[in-house]
């Protein structure tokens, strides 16, 4: 589902170490429930989606070039495309857990993935407003131990476009600008921040810049509210 679609209906594992395990008694990783809770102050994740997948797989990987699939999710908040490619590897997915957009300081629960014989699990999502940013876990080893386990995860830069940072309800791939401020708490008419990307591989995001010009500047994003510092997201896995 595009984005902009989205919000007319309702409006590596670069991920920072593991933080906390709670064993209990082995068991093989065959259901997960998985917690995300949304840390920032006014970025909104789009439409989440939750992986298992086996080791020789990954949906990202920081440093290297971004498919076409993850460009569409990270430009526009479209994961039909690594929905797909998660299918043709054997993977299972839970697709949009929040039913819409994750807004800031909220959560949302997947609830007895069945992860079969998948040890891995990915998560990503779209930032807005941003022109390809995302949250991101990469291929993180799902421990055999049944507990509770905790991930904080970093957003990303696509590296696929310009972060112009001016809203203009784009969101195709290869359309310069931002799909959506979802919080409507930004400015309009600004120039652009840049026009170009220098580092077209995926990469930890700088982090909106903004400004604080509700009717011009450089940017049509507030640096009060939209600027951010890793991590992005928490996450909690319960394996059982």
């Amino acid at each position: 589902m595009k984005i902009h679609t989205l919000l007319k209906k309702t409006a590596a594992y670069s991920a920072l170490p593991l933080v906390l395990a709670v064993a209990s008694t082995s068991a093989t990783a065959q259901t997960i429930d998985v917690k995300i809770t949304n840390l920032t102050q006014g970025i909104y994740f789009t439409p989440l989606l939750v992986s298992a997948h086996a080791s020789s797989a990954n949906l990202f990987s920081v440093g290297e070039s971004a498919s076409s699939a993850l460009q569409a999710m990270a430009e526009g908040g479209d994961i039909s495309g690594l929905v797909t490619t998660v299918s043709s590897v054997g993977g299972v997915s839970a697709e949009n857990p929040a039913a819409g957009l994750l807004a800031p300081a909220s959560s949302t629960m997947v609830s007895g993935l069945d992860t079969g014989s998948n040890d891995r699990l990915s998560i990503v999502a779209m930032l807005l407003p941003t022109n390809d940013g995302f949250v991101g876990l990469d291929s993180w080893e799902i421990p055999q131990t049944a507990g509770t386990y905790t991930v904080y995860l970093n957003g990303y830069d696509a590296g696929t476009e310009a972060n112009d940072e001016i809203v203009n309800g784009g969101g195709m791939s290869g359309v310069p600008g931002i799909p959506a401020n979802p919080g409507a708490n930004g400015g309009e008419n600004g120039t652009g921040v840049t026009t170009t990307e220098s580092n077209q591989m995926i990469h930890i995001h700088r982090g909106n810049i903004g400004d604080t010009d509700a009717t011009g500047g450089i940017s049509d994003l507030d640096s009060r509210i939209h600027r951010w510092l890793n991590p992005v997201a928490k996450v909690t896995i319960t394996v059982k």
